[in-house]
């Protein structure tokens, strides 16, 4: 997901984006230095997209959506619902002839059903207390949903899947995604063990148009179906990405952009030997990541990672564990040529240790862009289950991750530089309890892997959230959700990166006010 710096214009389309209008006035350049100093202030207006959870008929689905409370600034008023989307299929194949008819806003054929007309299938109360929503089978539906006024700052939704058996068994976990115009997912595959779904969700009452494009240890690979595949207005679009390629590759990555409109994006993986789970977004790339949150017990893992830019990257790479940072012997470093997939194996990398990934460039090697994610087994032969951990951005003010259980919740707080100290708070449940508090020190260099907060008299769920104080070094996070069945290490992670509840607004003699765009 690219982002620029904005000049003062920039600034005011961003904020139409995000908050759905923005009025700008010329600022007066005679001002004193401190009058153009950014204020931070909260967003007004923000959209969130979850995608279709599972074909299973055997699939248990929980949506969990909260706003966390005390924005301040955030005014009273406002409103978070989420309602059904239409699920359409659309051939790969026929994409090219459906690109026209999706720009002037037509449906493809093969809608899955119709959503709900008005009744919003989650619809939040007040900021601070989660709502869940529960929902059975492969019926199970995407959900397209705005947050307005005081439940617009740090809004998040959580999606987990529970499918028993089958190929597709196991914990499928997804933080519902904003919308954007660009993606990238390391550790995807086109093998016949793997049915890997991108699925693309387009929040607008206009459609988007997006294109997919596949990396592999060789470079580019061969797809003439990969473009211009249509997006209806407020619709998800799943696509199988072994119809995309007759090339079968065991590590992919996967580029998804938009020529026109902005989708929201996840990649849906079934293995038939290790179960399911959801591959998020990996960070924008950037020759220094973080990949936090590799379980104590993990019996396998699999750095994949694709250098974007046109230079090859030399990466050392560190484990960060409890008591500090170390380099894997036999694993100390990874070399990727420019516009290739490449992989390193690191096994049972974590001895029985919680930890985190830390990649920076190789000492004498070029600081190339990289994207990279990790593919994380628990368990061995048949009771084995799989999970994602995308490289993620530290958390710049406030990260949430809704859906927490009493007992199952394991938070890794990860500082690859300088100690810092870290707030947790615990909501309240989504049945009943009272909010708990807890502040961690984690000491550079480290991973601190905790069991976190839980409420008092607590019912139901309840949602994490994470604050790193002033002062401090960086913090990156994730939290694992374990849920075993029947002897399977069932369980998924979600990494948190910053909520970007508030949006730094240059001052100016004449204000830039921020309005709601009344939809």
């Amino acid at each position: 997901m690219n982002r620029t710096t904005l000049s003062l214009i920039a600034v005011a389309t961003a904020l139409a984006a995000v908050t759905g209008f923005a009025a700008l006035t010329a600022p007066d350049t005679g001002g004193t230095a401190a009058a153009q100093t950014p204020a931070k202030l909260p967003v007004e207006r923000t959209s969130q997209l979850c995608p279709a959870p599972s074909v299973s008929d055997v699939a248990e689905t929980t949506y969990t959506s909260i706003t966390p409370a005390g924005t301040a600034d955030a005014g009273t008023a406002g409103s978070a619902e989420l309602m059904e989307s239409v699920v359409t299929l659309v051939d790969p194949a026929d994409a090219g002839a459906s690109d026209d008819k999706a720009k002037d806003g037509g449906d493809a054929a093969g809608a899955k059903k119709d959503p709900a007309k008005d009744k919003p299938f989650v619809s939040l109360k007040e900021p601070g207390k989660p709502v869940s929503v529960e929902a059975s089978g492969a019926e199970a539906p995407a959900l397209v949903g705005t947050a307005t006024g005081r439940f617009a700052p740090g809004w998040t939704t959580q999606q987990t899947t529970m499918v028993s058996v089958g190929d597709a068994r196991g914990v499928l976990g997804l933080s519902c995604t904003a919308p954007d115009t660009d993606f990238w997912f390391p550790g995807a595959s086109t093998e016949r063990s793997r049915q890997d779904y991108v699925h693309l969700t387009n929040p607008d009452d206009t459609a988007a148009v997006a294109d997919i494009e596949l990396y592999g240890k060789d470079g580019a690979v061969k797809s003439e179906v990969g473009e211009g595949i249509p997006v209806p207005a407020r619709s998800s679009v799943p696509v199988l990405l072994s119809t995309l390629t007759t090339e079968a590759a065991a590590d992919v990555t996967v580029h998804v952009t938009t020529r026109s409109g902005r989708v929201g994006a996840a990649v849906r993986v079934a293995d038939s030997a290790g179960g399911s789970d959801w591959l998020a977004a990996a960070a924008d790339p950037a020759s220094r990541l973080v990949l936090p949150g590799i379980p104590a017990d993990a019996t396998d893992v699999r750095l994949v990672a694709f250098a974007t830019g046109s230079d090859d990257a030399d990466l050392k790479v560190q484990l960060a564990g409890a008591d500090g940072t170390i380099t894997p012997a036999g694993s100390e470093s990874l070399h990727i040529k420019s516009q290739m997939t490449a992989t390193l194996e690191l096994a049972d990398i974590t001895k029985g240790q919680a930890g985190s990934l830390i990649l920076t460039p190789a000492e004498g090697g070029r600081a190339a862009p990289v994207v990279a994610a990790l593919r994380v087994v628990r368990g061995k032969g048949d009771k084995r289950e799989i999970a994602f951990i995308p490289a993620t951005a530290p958390i710049a003010s406030r990260s949430t991750v809704a859906d927490n259980r009493a007992k199952g919740s394991t938070l890794s707080l990860t500082a690859p530089g300088a100690t810092a100290k870290v707030k947790v708070t615990a909501s309240a449940g989504t049945g009943g309890g009272e909010p708990a508090e807890k502040t961690y020190t984690v000491k550079g260099g480290t991973t601190l892997a905790v069991t976190p907060p839980v409420p008092a008299g607590l019912k139901g769920s309840y949602a994490l959230t994470v604050e790193p104080e002033p002062g401090g070094g960086p913090v990156h996070a994730a939290r694992t959700l374990a849920l075993p069945e029947d002897g399977v290490p069932m369980f998924t992670v979600q990494t948190l990166p910053d909520d970007r509840g508030t949006v730094s607004v240059p001052k100016a003699k004449e204000d830039l006010s921020i309005l709601d765009d009344g939809s």
